[in-house]
């Protein structure tokens, strides 16, 4: 019975790797949608072969500094209780690999290939995992001390802050150093509007990381044994919270209609082992709200051209999902309690600290060496002829 329990947890982490793998499709497919034409083949390569560099990092660095497990002993040993910690690598791999996947909707159009591919590896091999390794493995004694003074941990079920804030933070900082897509805001203050070139795989996008998201939340247990639908419905009232304050604020556009979803799920993860589902569905519906209104700020007001919209998505909705992990966990509003809303407060600020550090020092030592940017003339044509040589769709059909 023991070695059935041992290989049921593999397959179950398994399954969960392969859900959130399955997600990177739908960050893939998000940017393709929200994009223009010229950049889509851009958006594919980019979140692929960023998933396959984050595999090297974290592989051999980034797990390490986050765990202190190492895998380079011989296979015999790594098939120790059916290779669970095998499985265990690759389900944490995925997590950190969305890092530089919440990054590139931020930077699209404008970004040289080969230089984010340096900070995705400075990224998932060093930045992440330090703050990873704080929050999930209890490193550097900073939980224990947050524990002792204020009586519980800082809660993070499966990584509002430390997937989604760290991630939507340092993909500020990255758009911040990149600079806005050229004529996107004119001298005389108009802006030069970009449409989504495909709302339907825009939405296919949303789709699938919706759908892959219960793998990233109910499989944050890593155990069978300590699997719970609470998570699974509450993931489910955020989804639906966010949704339709999307659809509301948003005043019926697809774009915000289909990253609703999103903003809700974002923000429950940090909760959804401890609020009451009426808790999650209002988390979801003030991050569709909060995701509506800050995006129209940052791209009209503060001119900040955040392409999809990472910063407000991933990095302000994580934010609050950590915050309000430590408001409606409280067993007076129908959570399951052990959680401190000042030890929230606190792990919150610091995810955005080592954010946005850690990503000035990556992305601002980049650009210092190599450059951030194609050049103007790469740009108006598009990186997928730029870099790729190939568009998305011909001009026209060959005669032959």
């Amino acid at each position: 019975m023991e070695q059935f329990q041992t290989s049921a947890n593999v397959l179950f982490v398994l399954l969960g790797a392969i859900m959130v793998l399955a997600m990177h499709a739908g960050f893939a497919f998000l940017e393709l949608g929200t994009v223009r034409r010229k950049n889509q083949v851009n958006a594919l390569v980019k979140i692929l072969v960023d998933f396959c560099v984050s595999t090297i990092a974290y592989f051999f660095i980034g797990y390490g500094i986050a765990y202190g497990v190492h895998f380079f002993s011989g296979a015999q040993s790594l098939m120790v209780n059916s290779g669970y910690e095998l499985v265990k690598f690759f389900f944490l791999l995925t997590f950190a690999a969305a890092i530089p996947a919440i990054v590139s909707g931020g930077i699209a159009e404008r970004a040289r290939f080969s230089p984010q591919l340096a900070a995705t590896f400075m990224l998932v091999g060093f930045v992440y995992p330090f703050f990873e390794g704080i929050v999930w493995a209890d490193k550097f004694g900073i939980q224990p001390a947050i524990e002792a003074a204020l009586g519980a941990k800082f809660h993070d079920f499966a990584g509002s802050v430390v997937v989604h804030a760290v991630g939507g933070w340092i993909g500020l900082v990255a758009v911040v150093l990149l600079g806005a897509r050229r004529g996107r805001y004119n001298k005389d203050g108009a802006i030069a509007a970009h449409p989504p070139s495909s709302i339907p795989f825009l939405a296919l996008g949303a789709w699938i990381l919706t759908v892959g998201w219960f793998g990233f939340n109910v499989m944050s247990a890593q155990k069978l044994e300590a699997i719970t639908g609470l998570v699974a419905v509450n993931s489910l009232m955020a989804l639906v919270g966010g949704t339709l304050t999307a659809l509301v604020m948003g005043k019926n556009d697809p774009g915000f209609v289909h990253n609703g979803p999103l903003a809700g799920l974002v923000a429950v993860c940090a909760g959804s082992d401890i609020m009451h589902p009426l808790g999650a569905l209002i988390v979801g519906g003030v991050a569709g709200a909060l995701f509506v209104y800050m995006f129209t700020q940052v791209q009209n007001r503060w001119k900040i051209d955040d392409v999809l919209g990472v910063w407000p998505l991933h990095g302000l909705c994580g934010a609050w999902g950590g915050i309000a992990a430590g408001i409606f966990g409280q067993q007076a509003l129908g959570g399951a309690g052990g959680v401190s809303f000042w030890a929230q407060l606190i792990g919150t600020l610091a995810g955005i600290a080592v954010a946005v550090i850690g990503g000035g020092i990556v992305y601002g030592t980049i650009k210092k060496i190599a450059g951030l940017r194609l050049d103007a003339e790469e740009e108006f044509n598009g990186a997928d002829l730029s870099i790729h040589k190939i568009s998305a769709t011909p001009e026209r059909e060959t005669n032959w």
